[in-house]
């Protein structure tokens, strides 16, 4: 099973988001998380600092574990970590994506060009979390 670290990049009750880039061969064009898989010798947290490096130029100053997402047909698993503390400003730093913008948690999950179905449920929970729910009561 191929992991990847994905970065739910908060700030004042906004999501970041990319727009894929159209030549990705997988999800192109769609509204995704900054993140990747996680290389052989990586924990995830390695990961995660590696990629935001990559795709935005910035460096993570907390991530907290949020929730992971397992895709049968692809044997991948997907683990979210929330970013909210960071250092630089997140640009587009190579070809992943074409685009990025911040979006209200409620927009976020209404786009309808989201890379995973799975999206508009996971940035619900996030805006209950990230208003003080306890993270035990998301499901």
């Amino acid at each position: 099973m191929a992991d990847f670290a994905c970065a739910l990049i908060v700030h004042d009750r906004r999501l970041l988001l990319g727009q894929r880039s159209a030549h990705r061969r997988n999800r192109a064009d769609k509204w995704d998380v900054i993140g990747g898989m996680a290389e052989a010798d990586e924990d995830l947290h390695s990961a995660l600092t590696r990629e935001l490096a990559e795709e935005v130029g910035i460096v993570p100053l907390s991530q907290r574990y949020f929730a992971t997402i397992e895709q049968q047909p692809t044997d991948s698993c997907f683990h979210y970590f929330v970013v909210d503390q960071w250092q630089g400003t997140p640009t587009i730093r190579n070809q992943e994506h074409s685009q990025l913008m911040w979006y209200l948690f409620s927009d976020a999950a209404q786009l309808p060009d989201l890379a995973l179905p799975e999206y508009p449920d996971l940035f619900r929970r996030l805006a209950r979390f990230s208003s003080g729910a306890d993270p035990s009561s998301l499901g």
